[in-house]
């Protein structure tokens, strides 16, 4: 327990530090927000990472998705290292740091305002970042919350609270600056714990070594043949799983945020090659870790007051792999994947409210140090909610299906053919907008908070928005003639978007 209790205590004051170092060099909201567009490729492509990946994946996803798909469900891991990074910045990256530049935009609504010179759009786009990323965040709060009992036996919801506290913290002195610090030290311990935990996973005597543990899988009565199979005994389904959290992080603001503050191309070029090795090695491993849950539990799910509880899969198999030591260690991975989530997610949030809402409409001649005074108080309230939702019970993967399948639903298609096609139209981004938000919704309301549903649910909704947006905006064609003076010289013509 000393042990644990000391690498729990270095990473907090570490954290903390780099918040007080970071706040010196706030000097703007620019600063706190982008950290003076001057982010270089390690810095940046941590940032995404560590932002990318959570305790909703160590703990909810890799346990859920191991035990339902087995070994196939690590083609989630490939297909978020592949399309949720390695393409993301292929296609993203560069061009999203070059039309905000030229479009003077710091923030996704004020994108999408500039973009379609529409007031309204940033409006709506700044209220449903605040409200929809709330139960993403309370997602990860529970997700570290019940490692943390389990190592601890703390009550999950002093975990929680100390959890909000530290990232208030670091993230009000400190802003993104800070955030991008921790996030580069955090992914160093991300894929130090990854190895670890790995190794520990296949050597434990549950196990027996990687051609052992597919041997005892593949023996699991009625089920076995399934978990060892090139794509698991529900193709349909891991192929939504996939889509939604590789392809939902295209249309997420904490992620394309990463690009809006990168330096320049060659820190691009870099970043995409750093964030790609990044994603294959904690996701791929996190749900290769995750196939071996079954054989730790006997092949029996967890139940909490005579209730299945997935969430617990894999807190307990770390609990019966690895020594105090490397749990200390694991731990401190996990938190660090946390809490840069949670300080992302917090930033983003709060600029919607602060930057984009009331000193973009309700008070636009509001002094720049009075927004930074309420972003830093929005923070704090952001952190608050998220707690509140955290503390009801529900499930981590369902919460975050939710979220994504909202937000990416509702942005991924209008922000996507905003930066590549001139020919898209206001109508076009706002029938993208509608059509995500209504199938995510939609769908909720029809099969429920259903964590077997949730991703399906997500991915129709990226689906069919980027089919809405290029239909309606090949209709409304003739609207364009009064925004085209004020787009980007580099958006694609309308004779090249015409054969798109």
């Amino acid at each position: 327990m000393f042990l644990k209790y000391a690498f729990l205590l270095l990473f907090v004051l570490l954290m903390v530090s780099v918040g007080v170092y970071s706040r010196k060099k706030i000097k703007n909201v620019q600063d706190f927000f982008l950290g003076g567009r001057k982010m270089g490729p390690w810095l940046s492509s941590f940032a995404y990472g560590t932002t990318y990946f959570s305790a909703v994946i160590f703990v909810g996803y890799a346990g859920k998705t191991g035990w339902g798909f087995g070994l196939s469900g690590t083609w989630v891991g490939i297909g978020n290292a592949v399309i949720g990074s390695l393409l993301a910045w292929l296609i993203l990256a560069r061009r999203t740091r070059s039309i905000t530049h030229e479009l003077g935009a710091s923030t996704m609504p004020e994108f999408f305002e500039k973009r379609y010179n529409s007031k309204a759009m940033k409006i709506v786009t700044a209220l449903i970042i605040f409200i929809f990323l709330v139960p993403y965040s309370a997602s990860v709060y529970q997700g570290l919350s019940y490692i943390f009992e389990q190592a601890f036996g703390i009550p999950f919801i002093y975990c929680m609270m100390a959890m909000a506290l530290l990232t208030g913290i670091y993230l009000i002195l400190g802003g993104y600056i800070a955030t991008a610090i921790n996030d580069f030290i955090q992914g160093i311990v991300m894929l130090a714990g990854m190895a670890i935990l790995l190794a520990s996973i296949i050597s434990h005597p549950k196990v027996g070594g990687l051609a052992e543990g597919v041997r005892r899988l593949s023996e699991i009565p009625g089920e076995g043949s399934g978990l060892v199979s090139p794509f698991g005994p529900n193709p349909a389904a891991l192929l939504s799983l996939v889509l939604l959290t590789s392809l939902g992080t295209w249309g997420l603001p904490q992620m394309l945020h990463k690009f809006y503050a990168i330096k320049d191309d060659d820190a691009v070029k870099r970043g995409t090659v750093i964030s790609t090795v990044f994603a294959l090695i904690i996701a791929g491993g996190a749900y290769f870790m995750g196939a071996f849950g079954r054989l730790f539990l006997d092949n029996t799910l967890p139940e909490v007051n005579g209730r299945v509880n997935f969430d617990l899969i894999v807190p307990r198999m770390l609990d019966m792999a690895l020594p105090d030591a490397l749990m200390g260690l694991v731990i401190v991975l996990v938190l660090s994947a946390s809490m840069s989530t949670l300080s992302s997610i917090v930033l983003v949030s709060s600029s919607a409210i602060a930057m984009d809402l009331v000193k973009g409409y309700i008070a636009p001649n509001m002094k720049k140090e009075n927004v930074m005074v309420l972003m830093r108080a929005l923070c704090c309230i952001f952190v608050v909610l998220s707690f509140l939702v955290a503390v009801t019970p529900n499930a981590i993967l369902t919460l975050m299906s939710f979220s994504w399948g909202t937000i990416a639903g509702a942005f991924l298609a209008p922000f996507l053919f905003g930066l590549y096609w001139k020919g898209t139209t206001k109508a076009g981004a706002w029938a993208g907008f509608v059509t995500g938000l209504a199938c995510s919704l939609g769908g909720t309301l029809y099969y429920g908070m259903d964590a077997s549903r949730a991703p399906a649910i997500g991915a129709v909704a990226m689906l069919m928005s980027l089919v809405a947006v290029p239909a309606v905006s090949l209709l409304t064609r003739k609207s364009l003639s009064r925004v085209h003076d004020s787009l980007p010289k580099t958006l694609v013509s309308d004779e090249a978007a015409t054969k798109l």
